[in-house]
Parts: structure tokens; C-alpha cells; sequence
């Protein structure tokens, strides 16, 4: 049988590789639960076992039932009855029961709710594991951030009213955020609400775009301060379908058939608030977005991963001129590109895991009253510099690792050639699927945008210091030089960036974020190839069925030596146009682009 967690090496040896432990020390709270719930680990070592016997249940059911319907939910979609509702592809419907029946519904969820209390870290390899068997499923599997943020912000009545629910998989949930003229601008929302005059909070207004806008509970963004503009006139509320919430269409989509994607109307909907008035956007869905754009990465990885492996196989057994297609130099490279791309977005995906779940963990020990003084401005100096990673290295992820998924499927076709474009391989709709994860829960532009300011406000180069105080194998340390180098190229340009102004830092933010993003990946890499852990992987050569294997360190090390002087002339390159002051793209627009077009 098929088992999408089994069959991954790197995956594996980055959980072996990780500090476990210590993620599962903040999710369980220093495992207080262990004599309060059955299935609450009593320390690290049963955590990291159970962590692992459940991503093995996950990759089983995705290999083994998820992924063999795949493909018939690409062709059979979502249905919008005539009733107004919306009918899941059959085998839609069929996964998520499958998933609910291996009480997987609740990943994040506390103990207390039905929950698994597990680490974001596990859950961002869930979501990989399931998108690899259809990335369709992930946006409604993927969603139970929804769950989590009921269960961070409601108050106990509606965290009792819905979470045992949405852990025993007997509810779906949806972010009901964009509107038809308030996409990735969240604070021009219009959604009015507002209260009667029994102080119930009523809900009216247009929402599109929205993920799975049939699930049976909604959580809201809507204007609740009709005097106040931006963001603080926006709050959060729950809500459920009924008479006065109307799926006024379903939209016909490139890719991603089986995920629903809804207009709703709130037609005087009654719904309660979460949290707080005017913190809807400010806290509530911020923190929502960066679950949400860790979640995409993950889909993202699960997609480049499928891809990959039609077009490895097809490499190896596809002869041209006698030989493997693979032997031909341009199709290895090719392979070779694709295989190290999923990789290393891989080690920065459970970075900007490992982060949040830091974030969550020192977030909670924070509220603990006990905390003598010392200690708790201890923690607080560690949440703070934490916390301002977690905001540089969330969109960071979610744009490289959305924008890798889109090139290892443009390539997988490549590789396959005109097969690739036809029906028989798979690979057409995984790029169909691809293509909109470097759009949803914000573009790639604007990631850059997000990520831009921590690199240049000091964010980076702090986080850097972490990782040049690492112990790394004495093989990498010419990679080291070259990462000190680019990186001290970095800072110094950062001064005439600022000078620059604000239009001028955005122009440049990709090519700045880019050169984030690869001092990163370049440091984990080099901490994988000095990495510890002795794990022996399986090494296929030109298809040769038998193999070899090799320790996956020194296989690691080979990786970082690419990875880090391929793309090093890259980086210059990039500081070089940094630091040029060209402008023209704000004083030679309409020049070069011409006027609009009078008639399309």
C-alpha cells in the first residue's frame, strides 16, 4: 500500500533532525495534561512516537484512498444545487469521512475539546502529506484554523457551542474575509455589522472568493464601526448557513475543482462576535493569516512533491536516442533543480513552523500568572524577538514555497514533454492546482511586501546571529563564508534602501526577500549536512531498480554544496540591482507600457 509519509526520507530526517521536544514541551504546557486526558503524552519521547504514528496514519490514508480519487474529483467538481447549496465531489466527501474516522480533524485543537494538542509544526506536515494526494482536500482539511481561532479568541460559549464538533470532523469551516472590491485590501471591507435593539449582532452584505463558503461555520470579517475607517473599524463574528446566508454561486475555476469557492450573501444573518469589537483584522485575522499562509506552503510542498515524482519516473524510463531521457544533461538538470527546490522549501516550511509553534508556546507561558518576575521578562524578551521572526518568516514561506510549487509543475511537464500536456499523466492538473497557491491568502507581491520590512528593519540579521552560533560540520565552512559575504552585502545596502524611501523598499522587496529567504535556506541546509542524526536513504541511479543508499548527512551535504554556490552568483546579482537607484519603473511607466487600451 501506498503511504505518502513512509515513502518521504526528507521528511523523516527533518522530524528526526528537529528539537521535538521542545515543541512538545509549549503544546502541552510542560505535559500538565498527561494525568488529565488518555491520549496526552507524559514527556517529549512519547510525544515525538505519537507525532509520527499519526503522520503514518495520515500518509497511509492520503497514498492509499486521497490520492486514487484525485483525479475523478478534478472531473466531477462542486455542485451548486438548485436549493442553494453546495454538494462536495463524491470523493470529497469520502476523504474528509475517512479523515474524520482517524480523528485527524482536530490537529491543533486542545486536549480538552477532543483535540490531538498538536504542534504546528506536525500539522504543516499533515497538510503536505494530504496535498500531495489531492490539494483540493487540503483547503477544507486545512482550514482548521478556523477551529483554532474560536478556540485563541471566542468566549468558553462558543468554544463549547463548536470545537468538539469540529474535532470529531462533524463540521467544516470557512474564512469569509474578501469581498468583490475588497480582495487582498482587507480593510476596505463593507460587510455591515450591526446591532439590534435587543444588542444581537446582525450581519448584511456581499463576501467572494471564499474557501469552502459552504461549511456550517463562518467566521466573518465585517464592519462594525461605521464611523471608523481601516482596520479598526472591522471586527470578527461566527456565524451559521441557514435561511439569511445565500451561496449565491459557485466560480467556474482553473484548478482546484473539488474545493468549493462561493459568493455568499448575509442577508440580516444573525451571528455573535468573537473577542473583542474592532480587533477583527488587527489581531483576530492576522493571526488567522499566518496560520493560513503556513497551510499554503504545505499544500504548495505536498503539489511540488506529487509532480515531482511523475516526472522522476518518467525521466527514468522514458528513452530517447537509446537512452533514459535523465542521462540526457538539461532534463538531469532539470530533475536535479526540482528535487533540491521541494527540499529546501521543505527545511524553510518546518522552520516557519518551528517558529509559530515557539510564538504559540512563549505567547501561553506569558498568560501564566505564577511566573515570578525575572522569569517572565525573560520569556517576554524571547516572545518579542520570536514574534517578529514569525511575521518576516511566515510570508516568506507561503511566497517561496508557492512560487517553487509553480515552477517544479511547470518543469514536471517539461520533462514529460508533450505527454505532459495531455490528460494520461497527472501532471496537467497539478499545475492547474499550483497556480493558485502563489495568489490566495495574499499574492506573492505582496508576501514580499510583508517580508521586506523585517529584513530591513533589523529582523534578519538578528535571527542570522542564531544560526552563525551553531556548531556545523567543518565540510560546509566554505558555504559559511559565502553566506557571511552576501549577508554583510546585504546590511550594507540596507541604509540606501531606507534612503530611498518606502516605494523604493517595495520595488526592491522581491529581490531583497529573495536574498532573505536564501541566507536562511543556505543556514538550514548547512545545519542538516552537520546534522547528527544517522539515518541510511535509498539512492536510485539512471532507474536502476536495486538502488543504493547512502547516509542521508553526507546526501545532505552534497544538496547544501549546490544548492549554496548555484544560486551565490544569483544573490550578487541581485544586492547589484538593489543598490543601482534605478527608478524607471515609477518615472518611465506609461512610457514604456503605453496607454490603456481603448477596446479589449
Amino acid at each position: 500500500m501506498a503511504n505518502f509519509y513512509r515513502d518521504n526520507e526528507d521528511i523523516q530526517f527533518l522530524l528526526q533532525h528537529m528539537d521535538l521536544g521542545e515543541l512538545a514541551e509549549l503544546a502541552e504546557q510542560g505535559f500538565k495534561f498527561a494525568g488529565e486526558f488518555d491520549n496526552a503524552p507524559v514527556d517529549g519521547e512519547e510525544a515525538a512516537v505519537n507525532y509520527k504514528m499519526v503522520l503514518d496514519s495520515v500518509g497511509e490514508l492520503s497514498g492509499d484512498f486521497i490520492a486514487p480519487r484525485g483525479e475523478d474529483i478534478d472531473r466531477q467538481g462542486t455542485t451548486h444545487l438548485e436549493d442553494g447549496t453546495v454538494k462536495y465531489a463524491d470523493g470529497i466527501a469520502e476523504s474528509l469521512d475517512a479523515l474524520a474516522k482517524a480523528d485527524v480533524m482536530g490537529f491543533t485543537l486542545p486536549h480538552r475539546f477532543g483535540g490531538l494538542n498538536f504542534p504546528e509544526t506536525i500539522y504543516s506536515s499533515a497538510i503536505e502529506i494530504v496535498s500531495r494526494g489531492d490539494a483540493s482536500l487540503m483547503n477544507i482539511f486545512g482550514l482548521q484554523g478556523i477551529a483554532g481561532t474560536i478556540s485563541f479568541f471566542a468566549s468558553e460559549e462558543i468554544k463549547q457551542k463548536y470545537l468538539h464538533e469540529f474535532a470529531r470532523g462533524e463540521l467544516t469551516g470557512a474564512m469569509v474575509l474578501t469581498e468583490p472590491d475588497a480582495g487582498s485590501d482587507l480593510q476596505a471591507c463593507k460587510l455591515k455589522a450591526f446591532q439590534d435593539d435587543d444588542g444581537n449582532w446582525i450581519l448584511h452584505g456581499v463576501k467572494r472568493f471564499i474557501t469552502n463558503g459552504c461549511g456550517e461555520v463562518l467566521l466573518v470579517l465585517a464592519k462594525s464601526e461605521p464611523e471608523r475607517n481601516g482596520g479598526l473599524g472591522l471586527s470578527l463574528f461566527v456565524c451559521e448557513p441557514g435561511p439569511t446566508v445565500s451561496v449565491r454561486r459557485i466560480e467556474d475555476k482553473l484548478g482546484i475543482h473539488g474545493s468549493p469557492t462561493c459568493e455568499l450573501f448575509f442577508d440580516n444573518t444573525p451571528c455573535e462576535i468573537i473577542g473583542e469589537r474592532q480587533r477583527g483584522l488587527v489581531t483576530y485575522v492576522m493571526a488567522l493569516m499566518n496560520g493560513a499562509r503556513i497551510g499554503i506552503a504545505g499544500q504548495s510542498l505536498g503539489l511540488a512533491e506529487a509532480t515531482f515524482r511523475v516526472a522522476r519516473d518518467y525521466a527514468a524510463s522514458r528513452e530517447q536516442f537509446g537512452v533514459p531521457i535523465e542521462k540526457l544533461p538539461a532534463v538531469r538538470d532539470m530533475v536535479i533543480d526540482m528535487k533540491i527546490e521541494i527540499e529546501v522549501s521543505r527545511a524553510l516550511l518546518y522552520e516557519a513552523s518551528r517558529i509559530v509553534d515557539l510564538e504559540i508556546g512563549f505567547g501561553r507561558k506569558l498568560e501564566d500568572a505564577s511566573l515570578d518576575k525575572a522569569e517572565a521578562k525573560a520569556i517576554k524578551k524571547r516572545y518579542r524577538k520570536i514574534k517578529r521572526v514569525a511575521s518576516m518568516i511566515t510570508p516568506m514561506s507561503k511566497y517561496y514555497c508557492s512560487e517553487m510549487c509553480n515552477y517544479v509543475a511547470y518543469d514536471s511537464i517539461q520533462v514529460l514533454g508533450g505527454s505532459g500536456f495531455m490528460r494520461d499523466y497527472p501532471c496537467e492538473r497539478y499545475a492547474r492546482d499550483a497556480r493558485i497557491t502563489t495568489i490566495y491568502e495574499g499574492t506573492s507581491q505582496l508576501q514580499c511586501v510583508a517580508a521586506v520590512r523585517g529584513v530591513c528593519g533589523g529582523t534578519l540579521e538578528k535571527y542570522l546571529e542564531d544560526f552563525k552560533a551553531m556548531e556545523y560540520d567543518e565540510s560546509v565552512k566554505e558555504l559559511l563564508d559565502i553566506l557571511s559575504e552576501v549577508a554583510d552585502k546585504l546590511f550594507e545596502g540596507v541604509p540606501f534602501v531606507k534612503d530611498n524611501g518606502i516605494e523604493y523598499m517595495d520595488l526592491y522587496a522581491k529581490d531583497i526577500v529573495d536574498i532573505g529567504i536564501y541566507l536562511v535556506n543556505s543556514f538550514l541546509f548547512c545545519g542538516q549536512a552537520s546534522s547528527k542524526v544517522d539515518m541510511d536513504v535509498a539512492v536510485a541511479d539512471n532507474g536502476d531498480a536495486k538502488g543504493q543508499t547512502m547516509k542521508m548527512v553526507d546526501r545532505k551535504k552534497i544538496v547544501a554544496f549546490r544548492y549554496v554556490t548555484k544560486n551565490y552568483p544569483k544573490m550578487l546579482a541581485k544586492l547589484d540591482a538593489i543598490g543601482s537607484g534605478d527608478k524607471s519603473t515609477f518615472s518611465a511607466y506609461e512610457a514604456i507600457v503605453g496607454p490603456v487600451p481603448e477596446e479589449l
